[in-house]
């Protein structure tokens, strides 16, 4: 019986590749609004996450609305229809998009359909290409642009075409930046899902 649990400890289910996923995008997004000073520092605690303290929101209704937004990535992800998030940061006063931050997922259709083989990839391989993200999104604050106006912040996901959306959701336009920079950030595989991530924001109109 070892040996049989063994061959099989390291295979990638279809649900868990979802879990996975959405964990990092709870984290992913906490740690970005903590360290853009989208809202204020009480309203984030810190918490053991990938072996490294990340900032989690605590705050009741931003803590819903972004569970409510992660249980419906959850149904995107495993329908293998969510192709992209983005999160947009936006200034109150300009209304003008200063970073957005993009995700993109890339979903292997054979297994959601259940017609391929389960894939294998250990934890620790796994967890290791989230905490180098984590990493990178906590170093983010030396090498963006000092966010000194209020911000407001908007999440738009990219689906399949054919993909329903809930009465919740409104279409909206790309939200893309004016003389935008970009960071490519690092990227993670569950072997069912992966995920590259890229930030943008507008770059100093002196520096063109």
């Amino acid at each position: 019986m070892a040996a049989t649990a063994q061959a099989t400890k390291n295979q990638i289910t279809l649900k868990g590749s979802v879990a996975t996923v959405a964990e990092f995008f709870s984290h992913a997004l906490s740690s970005i609004l903590y360290q853009r000073g989208i809202y204020a520092p009480e309203s984030f605690e810190p918490r053991k996450a990938y072996g490294l303290t990340v900032m989690a929101v605590k705050d009741d209704k931003l803590a819903a609305y972004l569970g409510a937004v992660l249980k419906q990535f959850e149904k995107w992800l495993e329908g293998g229809a969510l192709q992209k998030v983005v999160l947009v940061i936006t200034g109150v006063a300009s209304k003008e998009v200063l970073e957005r931050w993009t995700f993109d997922i890339q979903t292997d259709k054979a297994v959601v359909a259940g017609s391929a083989p389960l894939p294998e990839k250990s934890e620790a391989q796994i967890t290791q290409e989230i905490q180098a993200i984590i990493r990178q999104i906590t170093a983010s604050v030396t090498f963006l642009p000092l966010l000194s106006d209020k911000c407001t912040i908007d999440l738009l996901a990219y689906t399949d075409k054919e993909n329903e959306v809930p009465l919740d959701w409104e279409e909206s336009d790309p939200r893309y930046i004016t003389n935008a920079a970009d960071v490519k950030l690092r990227a993670f595989s569950t072997k069912v899902h992966n995920v590259e991530a890229l930030v943008s924001y507008k770059a100093d109109d002196d520096l063109l």
